[in-house]
């Protein structure tokens, strides 16, 4: 997928681009292709920016640690500000609050929209935090070793005072 220039998307009919995809994403591990479609349309001090598509990717369990397809699924749309970027950033202090309106994605009026990495980042966004397999996941599979019974000499000092005063108390 190649970057879109942003004052072009003013000059194509309804300020608008669509972006079939039916490929590869770099950096993401995906079984088969990432399939759906990217629609970028300008709104003149804004992109707006939707998108469904899915893929498959190998994920492993947390809980048994065996490897599981997961469907992964996007149907997302996103406003990104197109702002002008700081004249001077030498003038940024080094320490500012930052409110929650502060807390937006903005792109240069001029600049480039990256749909692929954009599509990378929502897919990213969508992988489950909690990787469990399904509802009848074993769990980790303990088996007891010899080593469980094994007591560590180091605390055979120990062992010899517990046994005396054991006996003493008889």
């Amino acid at each position: 997928m190649e970057a879109i220039y942003i004052p072009h998307l003013l000059k194509s009919s309804k300020r608008t681009a669509e972006i079939i995809v039916d490929d590869t994403i770099t950096g993401l591990n995906t079984l088969v292709p990432v399939k759906g479609s990217v629609i970028v349309r300008h709104g003149g001090n804004f992109l707006e920016v939707t998108s469904q598509a899915e893929t498959i990717t190998t994920l492993v369990c947390d809980r048994c640690l065996q490897h599981y397809n997961h469907r992964l699924m996007v149907n997302i749309s996103e406003l990104i500000w197109l702002e002008s970027e700081l004249q001077n950033s030498a003038d940024i202090p080094l320490e500012r609050e930052v409110s929650i309106e502060d807390l937006s994605e903005t792109l240069p009026p001029n600049g480039h929209f990256d749909p692929e990495t954009w599509l990378f980042e929502q897919l990213s966004l969508a992988l489950p935090l909690r990787k469990v397999c399904g509802t009848n996941c074993p769990g980790a599979n303990i088996k007891p070793t010899l080593e469980d019974n094994y007591t560590d000499s180091r605390w055979s000092s120990l062992a010899a005072l517990k046994e005396q005063l054991n006996s003493s108390q008889d």
